[in-house]
């Protein structure tokens, strides 16, 4: 099996909201997809060991928001790469509800569905969520959402391990076999190469990670350069 081929299929990048009783929780995805028009559904794919699963699975509502191409870093990495039992994930970002109670996170979004669930569908280590769409709103008609793809290969971001379409890449045959100078976030797995730099953040390439500015951030996750590690 050639695990690359999986990186040809098409995905977006999402914030799913939900709640239970009074707790509100999200995190991010890059599973959702419409599947009927008449009526509009969707569906999500949830981990079992995500935090939000059980609360779904309770409350039977969710929300999807969807991200803009440049959407903080810091943003995802709040929302994803840290447990909603440890933060609170709402902490100074704006969302709304609607008329199903789910939070609806608005910051860096380009629109989002307010959604209840009507069928679950138990498909191993993963719960698949498929709900009637009750409400939806743009929030920038002219915004690019953000791809996984672009995610991937230009903010070199990578799917946590209990995202569906987490692949382990020390399996893939280009994996390159040297490290040096490469330094890894030992929150997200960004790998930081000095060959690349940080186009982004106006790093250039040739720059090594012990020159980077002591303020410089993970683009993935936000985490600060004492989190990382280099690759042996």
């Amino acid at each position: 099996m050639n695990l690359e081929a999986f990186f040809k299929l098409s995905y977006g990048l999402y914030i799913i909201g939900t709640k239970d009783a009074q707790k509100l929780n999200a995190y991010i995805a890059n599973t959702a997809f419409q599947v009927t028009a008449e009526p509009s559904q969707i569906a999500i794919s949830c981990s079992k060991n995500n935090f939000s699963c059980q609360m779904i699975q309770n409350s039977q509502v969710f929300s999807i928001s969807v991200l803009m191409q440049n959407a903080s870093s810091d943003l995802i990495g709040q929302l994803g790469y840290n447990s909603g039992q440890q933060i609170d994930k709402f902490k100074n970002i704006n969302y709304t509800f609607g008329s199903t109670g789910a939070p609806i996170i608005t910051d860096d979004c380009v629109a989002w569905f307010d959604c209840r669930v009507n069928k679950m569908v138990d498909v191993g280590t993963h719960m698949l969520f498929i709900a009637t769409i009750e409400e939806t709103a743009l929030l920038d008609k002219t915004g690019t959402p953000l791809t996984y793809a672009y995610y991937h290969e230009v903010k070199k971001g990578r799917a946590p391990k209990n995202a569906p379409t987490y692949i382990d890449e020390t399996k893939l045959k280009d994996t390159p076999q040297t490290h040096e100078g490469r330094y890894k976030c030992m929150a997200c797995g960004y790998i930081y190469d000095p060959a690349l730099g940080d186009p982004e953040a106006g790093i250039a390439p040739g720059t090594s990670f012990d020159d980077l500015p002591h303020d410089w951030t993970c683009p993935t996750c936000g985490s600060p350069k004492s989190m990382f590690e280099p690759l042996e």
